[in-house]
C-alpha cells in the first residue's frame, strides 16, 4: 500500500530514479551507471519506493548511521546492494560533499529472459541491512571497477541486438565477484563474525532452556535480537558452520525434543506443544526427517 505521505514517490523505472535524485537521464532504458564524484545526491525530501536493483560503491560518505544499539561509520569505501521493493529516505545528517564512487542501477526486466534473472534471487546480500555492506580490499575494488568500465562503455553505445546480452553478462560477472568477496569477508573478519556466532548460540540455548510452552523460534527472532538481517545471519552461519539459521534452530529443537522424550513422561503431543508446535503431526514429521525415527519409536528404541 502506498504511504499517505503526499511527498511519497514510486520509482518504478530507471528514468524515475535518475530524475528523482537529479542524476543525468539514462542512455539505456533499463540500466544506468552514475559517477558519484560528478553527480552526488542532492537533498531530497519524502520517502520513495524503489522497484529497481542498485549496486553502489560509496567512498568518503561522512557520518554515522545508527542501527539497533550500534553506530556505523561509513567513511571507508563500502559496496552496498538494494533490491526492488525497498523504501528509502535520505538522512540529512550524512555529509555527501566529498562523496565518490559509482552507482549501478538496473530494472528487473533487464534480466527476465536470462539465467541471471533466476540466480539473482539467491544472492542474499540484496537482503542485507545497510550496516552489513561489503568492505572491499584495494584489489577487489579494482576488479569491480574493471567490470564497471565495460558496463559504462557498453551503456554509452547505441543500442543494438547484442546490447542486452553484453550488459547482462557483465552484471553476472560483477555479482559473482561480489558473492565471492562477501564470503571472503565472513572468513577474514572472523573475530566479529565468531562473536556473532557465539551470541547466536547463547540465544539459542537460552530459548530452549526453559521447560515451558513457548512459540517456535523463527529466524527473524534471532536476527532481530542480534541486530542483523535474516539473510546476513544465515549466510554468516553457513560460511562458518555449514548450516544456515533454520538448520541450527532445527538441530537444537530436535536435541531438546530428545531430552523431553527420554527424561519426562510427556506424551508425544504434549512434547510437541511444549516445544511450540501448533500441530503435533508437524513435529512428528520433522523429528523423523532428522532422526529416522518417529518420536514414539525413538523413545521405545532407547528404552
Amino acid at each position: 500500500m502506498k504511504p499517505a505521505n503526499p511527498l511519497f514517490r514510486l520509482l518504478a523505472s530507471v528514468s524515475d530514479f535518475t530524475d528523482h535524485l537529479g542524476f543525468p537521464a539514462p542512455a539505456h532504458p533499463l540500466l544506468t551507471v552514475i559517477d558519484l564524484a560528478q553527480h552526488r545526491h542532492p537533498p531530497v525530501t519524502g520517502p520513495a519506493l524503489r522497484q529497481l536493483y542498485i549496486v553502489a560503491l560509496k567512498k568518503n560518505l561522512k557520518g554515522r548511521i545508527q542501527y539497533g544499539h550500534r553506530a556505523y561509520d561509513f567513511n571507508e569505501g563500502v559496496l552496498a546492494f538494494y533490491a526492488p521493493g525497498q523504501l528509502c529516505e535520505n538522512n540529512e545528517s550524512i555529509d555527501v560533499s566529498e562523496l565518490s564512487g559509482w552507482m549501478l542501477v538496473f530494472h528487473p526486466d533487464l534480466l527476465h529472459k536470462y539465467p541471471l534473472g533466476r540466480k539473482i534471487a539467491g544472492y542474499g546480500f540484496f537482503s542485507y541491512q545497510v550496516h552489513e555492506a561489503l568492505h572491499l580490499s584495494e584489489r577487489e575494488e579494482q576488479m569491480l571497477d574493471s567490470v564497471l568500465d565495460v558496463l559504462r562503455r557498453e551503456h554509452a553505445q547505441p543500442i543494438d541486438g547484442f546490447s542486452q546480452d553484453v550488459l547482462v553478462a557483465q552484471l553476472d560477472v560483477l555479482l559473482s565477484y561480489a558473492n565471492r568477496f562477501y564470503h571472503r569477508q565472513f572468513l577474514t573478519r572472523r573475530p566479529a563474525e565468531h562473536d556473532l556466532l557465539t551470541r547466536f548460540e547463547e540465544l539459542l540455548r537460552e530459548y530452549f532452556a526453559e521447560d515451558k510452552e513457548q512459540p517456535l523460534p523463527t529466524v527473524q527472532h534471532f536476527a532481530d535480537a542480534l541486530h542483523v538481517s535474516p539473510a546476513y545471519l544465515s549466510d554468516m552461519l553457513r560460511t562458518l558452520t555449514g548450516q544456515n539459521t533454520q538448520q541450527h534452530i532445527h538441530q537444537t529443537l530436535i536435541e531438546k525434543a530428545k531430552q523431553l522424550l527420554l527424561s519426562t513422561s510427556l506424551s508425544v503431543n504434549e512434547t510437541a506443544y511444549q516445544l511450540g508446535f501448533e500441530y503435533p503431526q508437524y513435529f512428528t514429521r520433522l523429528f523423523k526427517s532428522k532422526t529416522g525415527f518417529t518420536p514414539a519409536a525413538f523413545r521405545l528404541s532407547v528404552q
